[in-house]
């Protein structure tokens, strides 16, 4: 037992016995006592006593401790969606209607480029849907504070996207003002003095070509006439490739006020695929041209072609006297490889699909000194689409400015 007990107490017993008047056996004893009362406590790291600790509790710093390490800088605060939570499946329906973007200026995003691009440029996310928390590391998180963040499952958005291949992010932004974007800098070094007009474009997909297209060669502004698609409806915006973002898109405009957003001294150019030079008059007059693409319509192309060109069946003198209001102004004729840059800005105008040309974009052109511009084709087949129209007479306009960048350039450094 003593043998044990020495065992037990160790060096600390030894020194207590040790000390004078013989106290020692007794302090030892009832160390040994205090022991066997009060265990040591083996305590949890802090993180688990502050999941331990309840709701609205501090967990108190014992005293002495030392501060440790800083912790890791948190990232942006989300929630998860239960099961049968219907708010993606919600945002996404009605995001999807005009009426209702109109109503509540909201617009869906989807995609890591679009989204990013969206916020680079200044636009106000609301609610980011997201499968995977890599995919806001890849947000500029400055940018997220105010937005309500909701982690799904990937199937979720799988569900309710448009895309191929869903990258797993959509997002709900208020609908953009161009007022207030801030658009690349390197698009605005890049600007050029010339806008584009589109006229009663109604095909999703050519309407997102013509604004990717406008981007890409510098275009200065895009305008849209009351009639056109909703640039913010979602194919618009993949066809766009993030086109919204990188030039203003003033969209839902009157004819009479399409001058307020063009600069001083513009000339209006109008792009129609008939040539009121060649020969085939009648067969452009049959309306067969008309039914594809950018061209003008039958009663716009009579106008150009002249009343005496015209077999008229019976008519009376009150559906002349009608038909005259349609009529719209002659406007000179050139191919658009022709210098048409001279004007210090100058605007094109695309017309729609369906109905080509209106006799208010004629009108325009003719008070601004403007032309119709013609891109021949082999004779036989159909007229361009209006993207492609569009992407031939922007980049030829920028290609003739260059041009006469650079002769003007050659001739100064000549002179000296």
């Amino acid at each position: 037992m003593a043998a044990l007990r020495r065992l037990t107490l160790g060096p600390a017993a030894a020194l207590l016995r040790a000390q004078p008047g013989g106290a020692g056996a007794g302090a030892a004893r009832r160390w040994v006592r205090a022991l066997r009362r009060s265990p040591v406590r083996v305590l949890p790291p802090r993180k688990e006593q502050r999941a331990a600790a309840p709701a609205g509790r501090e967990l108190a710093e014992p005293k002495g401790a030392r501060p440790g390490p800083s912790p890791a800088r948190p990232g942006p605060r989300y929630e998860k969606a239960e099961a049968g939570d219907r708010r993606l499946g919600k945002v996404v329906t009605i995001a999807k209607s005009k009426k209702f973007r109109d109503q509540h200026g909201k617009i869906l995003l989807e995609g890591r480029r679009l989204i990013k691009d969206a916020l680079d440029a200044g636009a106000l996310p609301q609610t980011l849907f997201f499968s995977t928390v890599g995919h806001l590391k890849e947000l500029p998180e400055e940018k997220l504070k105010k937005t309500t963040l909701v982690k799904v499952k990937f199937e979720d958005i799988k569900n309710w996207s448009d895309l191929i291949t869903p990258q797993g992010l959509i997002g709900i932004f208020s609908r953009p003002d161009h007022a207030k974007m801030t658009y690349p800098a390197v698009q605005l070094q890049n600007s050029l003095p010339l806008s584009l007009i589109c006229d009663n474009l109604r095909d999703p997909g050519n309407l997102g070509t013509i604004l990717r297209s406008a981007a890409g060669a510098g275009c200065s502004k895009v305008l849209l006439t009351k009639g056109c698609v909703d640039p913010w409806e979602p194919k618009v915006l993949r066809a766009g490739m993030g086109a919204h973002f990188r030039l203003p898109i003033i969209a839902n405009l009157e004819w009479e006020s399409i001058s307020n957003y063009l600069p001083t001294d513009t000339q209006v150019y109008v792009a129609d695929s008939h040539d009121p030079r060649t020969q085939d008059k009648m067969e452009d007059v049959s309306g067969k041209a008309s039914s594809y693409g950018w061209v003008s319509r039958p009663h716009n192309l009579k106008a150009q072609i002249g009343r005496e060109d015209l077999a008229f069946d019976s008519e009376s003198e009150e559906e002349e006297q009608g038909t005259d209001e349609a009529w719209i102004p002659e406007l000179d004729t050139q191919c658009y490889h022709e210098n048409w840059t001279l004007a210090p800005a100058a605007a094109v105008v695309i017309g729609g699909e369906t109905h080509g040309l209106s006799t208010e974009a004629f009108r325009l052109a003719e008070s601004t000194g403007g032309k119709r511009l013609i891109i021949p084709v082999v004779p036989g087949v159909d007229s361009l689409n209006s993207a492609m129209a569009a992407s031939i007479l922007l980049f030829e306009w920028k290609r003739q400015l260059h041009s006469r960048a650079q002769v003007g350039s050659s001739d100064s450094h000549h002179w000296e």
